[in-house]
């Protein structure tokens, strides 16, 4: 799983520069918590780290260039993400 988490980072800091690699780490394991947590409570079985992998790419494809954006309005995120880190 640590070699698919530091692809997705890879990815990640491809399509959002302004991004620095501790910060896209942090985006990707943040994403894999939420997509693995939020399929947990809808009642589905777990489907291995493949399924989670599957949707932060699309994520990262749709989303990865304005990730940055979006802490700044959510503080579910934006402390973990700030300077400090």
């Amino acid at each position: 799983m640590e070699t698919k988490i530091n692809e997705l980072t890879k990815e990640l800091m491809a399509v959002n520069p302004d991004l620095p690699p501790e910060k896209a780490r942090i985006w990707i394991e943040l994403l894999v918590s939420d997509f693995e947590s939020s399929y947990a409570k809808a009642g589905y079985d777990y489907r291995g780290f493949h399924a989670a992998e599957k949707i932060v790419r699309q994520w990262i494809a749709s989303y990865g260039s304005r990730l940055h954006e979006f802490a700044a309005t959510n503080p579910k995120y934006a402390h973990l993400l700030n300077d400090r880190h």
